[in-house]
This record gives structure tokens, sequence and C-alpha cells, in this order.
């Protein structure tokens, strides 16, 4: 029985195989040129279909991730953090502490790696098919107060609320009223057991109090934080100050 390759595409398309579709003339011309076996053929193009649903998968969840910058563990400047050893990193890179839900607490002046860290840690995840959400902890509170009010807050925390990893970035920057701290708690309370946290911050959670205002709230949130997590301490001169350009060179 002959049947086009139009009808192929429609059938195709109909089982949601819109990729391979694509492809099908191109494929079917380098099977006759190449000999292959209708098992090769099959083969090449189920894998063309997986691949290219694979690739869109990650680019959707890359952007959903939010990363305020795209930065590797590799780029990272291990030699220049001592507080940081290559084994330890290693561990970090295995990711074993995310399939268990450890949180991580990357303390540290500003400079020293921590939000380079968190994203590098972050991308690591998603390569390999978590799902991961960034967010400043300014931005954090502004989700959290208009979420009733705004879909498009509603949209990104619903987005952030399924991660299997969050990354909140300069927490305890600045000051919150007790409102805010109620939030937060709410959110931390709903994360709690279900995803990952990392927290990047200038300050140890001995100080987060007199920035969460609330003792009970401050407790509260440092229970289930802390309960399972791994606070690393990065130290060191400002990477920023260190390698900064400057346009009168080195003259």
């Amino acid at each position: 029985m002959s049947v086009s390759t139009g009808e192929l595409k429609q059938w195709m398309s109909t089982l949601n195989m819109t990729e391979a579709a694509h492809v099908l003339e191109e494929s079917l011309l380098d099977a006759q040129s190449k000999e292959w076996s209708y098992g090769q053929f099959l083969h090449h193009l189920l894998r063309y279909e997986l691949r290219r649903r694979e690739d869109k998968q990650r680019a959707k969840r890359m952007k959903w991730a939010a990363f305020p910058f795209m930065k590797s563990l590799d780029d990272f400047r291990l030699e220049e953090q001592q507080s940081l050893s290559k084994r330890h990193m290693e561990q970090l890179r295995e990711l074993l502490w995310l399939e268990h839900t450890y949180n991580l607490i990357l303390l540290g002046p500003p400079g020293v790696g921590k939000t380079h860290l968190s994203v590098g840690l972050g991308m690591e995840a998603l390569e390999r098919g978590h799902r991961v959400s960034f967010v400043a902890m300014d931005n954090l509170i502004h989700l959290l107060k208009t979420q009733e009010i705004a879909r498009t807050s509603q949209t990104r925390m619903k987005r952030i609320l399924n991660s299997d990893l969050v990354i909140i970035d300069d927490l305890m920057f600045m000051a919150m009223e007790k409102s805010e701290s109620n939030l937060f708690f709410q959110f931390v309370n709903k994360l709690y057991g279900q995803a990952s946290i990392i927290l990047t911050s200038n300050k140890g959670p001995e100080d987060w109090g007199e920035l969460l205002g609330d003792p009970a709230i401050t407790t509260a949130i440092l229970d289930r934080i802390l309960h399972k997590s791994e606070v690393i301490k990065l130290s060191g001169d400002s990477f920023r100050l260190k390698h900064r350009e400057t346009i009168f060179g080195n003259s």
C-alpha cells in the first residue's frame, strides 16, 4: 500500500510527533541513501523527537528559572575562594543534598561568589531535569504581597512553589515588616519538606531576628530552614573589585 508523506506527517502530528514530522522527508532520503533497516529508520525518528522535546523542556525550565545571569560551576573561581575546597565543590555538584531536600545557606560579604555559586548549582540541577526558581529577596516579598491581586505574581509564585530547588538571593538584605515576615514564613512553610532552598546572605542566622522583627516568626522560620541544612561560609575579597575593569588601562 502506497502512503504519501503528507498523510504520514498528518498522522504523526495527530500522535503529537510534530518534531519528527518536520524532518520526515529528509529522514526518508537518508534511509534510502544509507540503506537503513526499518528499525534504524524508526529509531532515528523517535530519537529525534525525544531530543527535540528534551531541548524544549530544558529551554522552558531555563526561562522559568529566571537566573540573573548564566554562569556555571566551572566558571567559579575556586582557587580564589579558600573557604571552599575542591572536594566540597564536587559534593555540591553531585546534588545528593537536593535529592534529600537539604537546604544550603551561603554566607559571606558582598562579592565573594555567593550568587554565582547558587546560580551554578541551579543550572547543574536544571540540566539534570529539576525545576529551579531564582528570586531575589526583595522581589519575593513583592510577589508574596501582590499574588492575590496580580495574575503575573500569582503565576510566578505557582512556578516557584512547584520547583524542586528555590534560590533566594540576598536574604535579610533589608528589614521586614511583621506582615512581610509572616508572608515569608508561610512561603517557607509551604516549601518545607517539598523542595530544597538555597539562601544567600551577608548575615548569619543569629542576626536574622532583628531583621525579621518577630521572635516567634524568626524561630519558626529558622526551625524549618535549619532542620536539614548545610551552612557554607565564603570569605575573602570581592571578586568584582579584584577583577574590575578600568577605562584607564594599566598605565
